[in-house]
């Protein structure tokens, strides 16, 4: 199905944040729409944020996540 929006855990067991998104990345591949996916995860040292956007994620959250900066995360994404 089609999704708006994905938070994307960085560290799930099995098959991690990272290898996820290139899943994603890989199924989108060719299609007009691509979901914005917003890592989520309780790193919050230099050079996180750069790996998950490399991978593919559009955008970073740290944990613990504040009410505030997940609505302003939706808002940029999500409103025209």
């Amino acid at each position: 199905g089609a999704y708006d929006l994905i938070l994307m855990d960085c560290h799930m067991p099995e098959m991690d944040g990272y290898e996820a998104t290139r899943c994603v990345r890989d199924i989108e591949e060719g299609l007009e729409k691509r979901t914005p996916i917003i890592a989520l995860t309780a790193n919050a040292m230099s050079g996180d944020r750069e790996k998950c956007l490399s991978v593919g994620m559009d955008d970073y959250l740290s944990k613990p996540l504040k009410a505030e900066l997940l609505r302003a995360m939706l808002d940029k994404w999500l409103m025209p």
